[in-house]
């Protein structure tokens, strides 16, 4: 009689120890590893939502960047933290490559975190230097056929966003270009204008005052439609690559034991934040697309970026390590 009594008492405490723990979440300032430095696509949507994330939830939500080693340093920091709420992961494009492009991880992708929100979407484009003899996709897909081998393309280094997605344009347009890999996103724009690479693949905001001055030549754009900030722009889908896509993303994970209680309330709060009229004007105003879609849609979305990634990869022969 005695043990079933326990038994009733350690059922009931179970049953409220996961609205007690939702209701006390969070007690304290929550930290936002960005495994990336400041200024690039991932940094500035982080800074936009955390802010508004922090208001609903009552506490401070800090940002803290750990850039390196193709965002593995705070990869590696995200899912080695505590499982309590307190440290949450962004996680974009590079977290669903590296696993194809190392042989061995500090952390296992699929296992040590779990899946929060599904951000945002951004498209990239292709660009270049106006002095390459090109206007369209089709044209310098027809200007690196005709010259293989010899025209350059500039990225944050193997592995990088703007690496995947050049990556991805050469396996589905059959290209041979040469690889001009930098240490950092902030001289890859730079490096393209100045004229000495030619061509990039980057997201919308560091460049469009760029293609505006004349400085850069906007190509396309990896997305279903043209952007109403570069209207004139055509997608690559429809002048040059039938069915090619190039979306840079970013979602939300945490350490993979965080209470579902927690999770709820984190995809809660950050879904609010980004579905607030101002920020996804200025998420559009950057070329993006506002998800905020749950755990499950970021669990199909890097099942999928694993599966792509592995295949782009593995045709390349491209290793980190």
């Amino acid at each position: 009689m005695q043990l079933r009594s326990f038994a009733v008492l350690v059922a009931m405490l179970c049953a409220f120890a996961g609205p007690t723990w939702a209701q006390a979440y969070p007690a304290k300032p929550v930290r936002f590893i960005i495994p990336y430095g400041v200024g690039g696509a991932a940094d500035i949507v982080a800074r936009l939502v955390a802010p508004r994330v922090g208001e609903r939830l009552g506490q401070q939500v800090i940002v803290d960047n750990r850039p390196g080693a193709g965002a593995i340093i705070g990869t590696e920091l995200g899912a080695r933290a505590a499982a309590d709420g307190y440290v949450i992961l962004l996680v974009n494009i590079a977290f669903g490559a590296n696993p194809s492009l190392h042989r061995k991880l500090p952390y296992d992708s699929e296992r040590d975190l779990a899946p929060v929100t599904l951000m945002t979407l951004l498209p990239t484009g292709l660009f270049v230097h106006p002095s390459l003899p090109v206007r369209s996709p089709a044209d310098f897909i027809k200007l690196a056929k005709a010259r293989p081998g010899t025209i350059t393309y500039a990225t944050a280094g193997i592995g990088s966003a703007n690496h995947l997605a050049m990556a991805s344009f050469q396996v589905t347009a059959g290209l041979d270009l040469i690889h001009i890999p930098y240490k950092g996103g902030g001289a890859v724009a730079a490096e393209v204008i100045a004229g000495q690479v030619a061509s990039m693949f980057i997201t919308l905001p560091p460049v469009l005052a760029h293609v505006k001055s004349g400085r850069l030549r906007a190509l396309g754009i990896g997305a279903d439609k043209r952007h109403e900030t570069m209207p004139e722009v055509p997608t690559i889908n429809e002048s040059g690559l039938p069915g090619f896509k190039s979306y840079e993303w970013q979602g939300v994970m945490v350490p993979a034991a965080t209470p579902k209680e927690v999770i709820a309330r984190l995809h809660q709060e950050i879904s609010a934040a980004l579905n607030q009229a101002e920020i996804k004007t200025r998420i559009a105003a950057l070329g993006g697309e506002v998800i905020a879609g749950g755990p499950a849609e970021l669990a199909a979305h890097i099942k999928s970026e694993l599966a792509t990634w592995s295949k782009v990869v593995g045709r390349l022969g491209i290793k980190a390590d």
